[in-house]
């Protein structure tokens, strides 16, 4: 656990809820980064007869332009811009869906503990679905969210301050955890009290600690 004085961040008896956001916190992100970065482009490229690399840098300006909206993960506002099957592509890959190492544990210890778990998503809802028909977490959460579902991006204050009225839950007993270090400071803003940075969203990657956030490498860091 990297904090500035490697003890615990907070005690669990002072915690009521928690949220987890889901892509590179619960389940490796080389999924989607291999769907969005190679396959959807060499698909696109095959579509439009375009060279792999053309379409690569196409797609990616036009990922960039709506980085931190609901379109940056709305699976049908890409199936609309780029006339393909985004779900269909997307299941054609599933066997890449993975739960990160320690997770099962920390949701089983965090059941066993009563706490109020939330899944707290960006992924659009059909993505949710092909996400969890391949390693169903469900059964684990009391509830499962889309930011789509709160009609804001995490990045933005205004989806924390609905999901505190939908939820109820207790700002200074709240966990949450997240691989994105601006939608940590978007809860902190908040108020959200316990913020857990995730090091390792996907397994490809190399380690890489937040210096603002207590930082973890994998949940098993959690379970004390």
């Amino acid at each position: 656990m990297n904090n500035h004085n490697n003890k615990h961040p907070f005690l669990w008896q002072d915690v009521s809820t928690v949220l987890l956001d889901m892509d590179g916190t619960l389940l490796d992100k080389y999924y989607d980064d291999y769907f969005w970065e190679e396959f959807l482009p060499l698909m696109y490229a095959k579509k439009n007869g375009l060279r792999p690399q053309q379409a690569t840098y196409e797609l990616m300006e036009r990922y960039r332009s709506v980085e931190c909206t609901l379109n940056w993960t709305d699976l049908n506002y890409w199936s609309e811009q780029l006339e393909l099957d985004i779900v269909g592509l997307k299941k054609q890959i599933d066997h890449l869906i993975v739960v990160h190492p320690h997770v099962l544990d920390f949701l089983t210890f965090l059941n066993e503990q009563d706490k109020s778990v939330y899944l707290v998503t960006a992924a659009h809802p059909k993505a949710l679905d092909i996400k969890m028909n391949k390693v169903d977490l469900s059964g684990y959460f009391n509830e499962l969210i889309c930011t789509e579902d709160i009609g804001k991006p995490k990045e933005d204050g205004s989806f924390w301050e609905q999901l505190e009225k939908t939820l109820g839950f207790e700002r200074t007993q709240t966990v949450f955890a997240d691989d994105n270090t601006s939608v940590l400071n978007t809860a902190k803003t908040h108020g959200i009290a316990h913020l857990i940075h995730i090091a390792k969203p996907s397994s490809r990657q190399p380690l890489c600690y937040s210096t603002e956030f207590v930082s973890i490498a994998s949940f098993d860091e959690l379970i004390f």
